[in-house]
């Protein structure tokens, strides 16, 4: 092979490496969606231990308000055992758009909710659902196909199996779906702590939703408050 086609061939290759574009949340150009997040569908749920997937669902949905981002409520069926909406979520968005579909099983088939969407013109959207390959894997699959940029919430999404929660986010990455959890999803909107919504908001919110990182801030608020170093505390900072 001649020096040069290696050359081209190497070009092309380098190019195609380089071709990646990191694609951001933008605060502004973001809807958030709670999907199907119902009293009787979390009893499936077995990937995450009863008390974490609450909190994670109350995080999720709370994304909208700390955010300031337009937010829609789905359920489906919820008269039969799937359930409503806890009471939580409904109160955290009283006047969000509240899509209460009687049979379609991915909310993208339902016109009210599709119109919902389209309605915000938001391009970039966040989701979460029960369950994960179901209810979130079938909507973020349908939004990329209408040509949205979607985050799925992974930490908000449930389902039978970790197994099944690893197929679906399998398959919504092939389809470019970003899968993230709410940590990084606050922190991608907020960008920088310096910002507002910066610190003074998402402190809180993480102490609420995160202890851990709660407990990091307030262990160094207390660090600062109090003032004093003990023997061998200097050496380890």
């Amino acid at each position: 092979m001649k020096l040069y086609n290696v050359l081209s061939i190497g070009l092309i290759a380098a190019a195609a490496v380089n071709a990646y574009t990191f694609e951001r949340l933008e605060k502004n150009n973001t809807v958030l969606l709670v999907v199907d997040h119902q009293v009787g569908l979390t009893q499936l749920v077995r990937d995450f231990a009863p008390t974490e997937f609450r909190n994670n669902v109350l995080a999720h949905a709370a994304l909208g308000n700390l955010f300031s981002l337009p937010t829609i409520l789905t359920t489906s069926a919820e008269t039969g055992p799937n359930g409503p909406l806890p009471r939580e979520i409904i109160e955290m968005h009283p006047q969000a758009p509240y899509i209460q579909r009687n049979g379609e099983v991915n909310a993208w088939d339902n016109a009210e909710f599709r119109a919902a969407v389209e309605a915000t013109g938001k391009q970039q959207v966040v989701l979460a659902g029960i369950v994960a390959d179901v209810c979130t894997a079938f909507l973020a699959l349908s939004l990329r196909e209408a040509g949205y940029s979607v985050w799925a919430n992974t930490d908000a999404s449930g389902t039978f199996t970790p197994k099944l929660a690893e197929d679906a986010n399998r398959r919504m990455e092939q389809a470019g779906v970003h899968l993230m959890g709410t940590f990084a999803i606050a922190t991608d909107l907020m960008r920088d702590w310096r910002n507002t919504p910066g610190s003074a908001e998402v402190l809180p919110f993480l102490d609420q939703y995160l202890p851990a990182y709660g407990v990091t801030a307030r262990a160094h608020g207390g660090a600062v408050e109090n003032g004093t170093l003990i023997p061998g505390e200097l050496e380890l900072i």
